[in-house]
């Protein structure tokens, strides 16, 4: 715990109550707390300063009351009155804990405020700072190593194949995208804009791309754009989308579920009606979170880093200035207000 030393003005984003439906900013709340920046002498915690907070569409999961007892970061319920907490990017303050010292960048899960005291901390430390830190809340961070794995070990890809990818401008889309396309795949992404449209097929290389919102029908948009079919199918939406790749994947396809962003803000989740395909396509379909692939983050990092250093990939963020704007922020990924991960820069290092 944090004791002694002066106290200063501490911002957070604190979570009002659960919510049902899609999420506002009124659930949220901007307040003024006070901090030491001392951690107690003996303790093995750490404070930090953050500098990125990373909003993330599981983060509506944590916002929904739940039975379910779950010993999984991603979906242990918030707790109302309390601040949201999220992956970032920091910079530790004090430290009692063998493992970090003052001045050490590093990443992981943090509390939503200008300043946390993390008590048990399981950090990644930044060794690498010659890329822009806002990339680990993305690229090199979460999204990164969810797109690495996700694409790599759970799809096993081979080149020449077909893949698509839904919500493909997102965090994790446009990563995976880029993976195949370095891979010798046929790649094709939807989104929700003609500005992300463009993107996917301009900025980062994509075969092809359409607005789902633009399609009345997603079977006949899927068979238009893969007459052959679908090798692999990177799932980041579910519903209507999944139901409609199910009756265009190939002979023993793969689909890797990252996500159901569709489903995140139902009442009652959608049925999916096609699942008999699963069965005589011989489909392999597999859930996959990144907290079971963090202990491969330096192998990740080994093959991550020259592409980004090289420019082999390139990554775009949308980044929200000042903790203040966090709120929209976050609410704005169920809109699809951003274009590109969406990150708040919370303070300078």
């Amino acid at each position: 715990m944090a004791s002694g030393g002066e106290l200063i003005n501490n911002k957070q984003v604190i979570f009002k109550n659960f919510v049902e439906g899609f999420p506002k900013e009124s659930d949220m709340e901007v307040k003024t707390s006070s901090i030491s920046l001392k951690v107690e002498e003996g303790s093995n915690a750490v404070v930090v300063k953050n500098l990125y907070l990373s909003c993330d569409p599981y983060m509506r999961i944590r916002m929904t009351q739940s039975d379910q007892e779950t010993d999984d970061p991603e979906f242990i319920p918030f707790t109302p009155g309390c601040p949201l907490e999220g992956f970032g990017v920091a910079k530790v303050v004090d430290s009692g804990h063998p493992n970090y010292k003052k001045g050490d960048l590093i990443w992981g899960m943090v509390k939503w405020e200008e300043y946390s005291l993390i008590e048990n901390p399981q950090l990644f430390k930044i060794h690498h700072a010659d890329v822009p830190l806002s990339h680990y809340t993305g690229i090199l961070g979460m999204p990164g190593i969810t797109a690495w794995a996700g694409f790599y070990e759970v799809c096993s890809p081979k080149k020449g194949e077909k893949v698509y990818i839904s919500a493909a401008s997102g965090a994790v889309g446009q990563l995976v995208g880029q993976f195949a396309k370095l891979m010798g795949c046929y790649v094709i992404g939807s989104a929700g804009s003609k500005e992300k449209v463009d993107l996917l097929k301009n900025k980062f290389g994509f075969d092809d791309a359409f607005n789902y919102k633009e399609e009345h029908d997603l079977d006949a948009a899927l068979k238009r754009c893969f007459p052959e079919g679908i090798d692999i199918y990177f799932e980041n939406v579910g519903g209507k989308m999944l139901d409609a790749v199910l009756l265009n994947m190939r002979l023993r396809g793969r689909i890797a579920a990252c996500g159901m962003i569709s489903q995140y803000n139902l009442h009652q989740p959608e049925g999916v009606h096609n699942l008999m395909n699963i069965v005589g396509k011989r489909i392999r379909m597999e859930g996959l979170m990144a907290f079971d692939y963090f202990p491969q983050y330096e192998k990740f990092l080994d093959a991550v880093l020259p592409f980004v250093r090289e420019k082999k990939v390139v990554y775009v963020e949308d980044i929200a200035e000042g903790i203040e704007g966090a709120p929209a922020a976050l609410v704005g990924l169920f809109s699809g207000r951003n274009v590109g991960k969406q990150v708040v820069a919370v303070a300078k290092e």
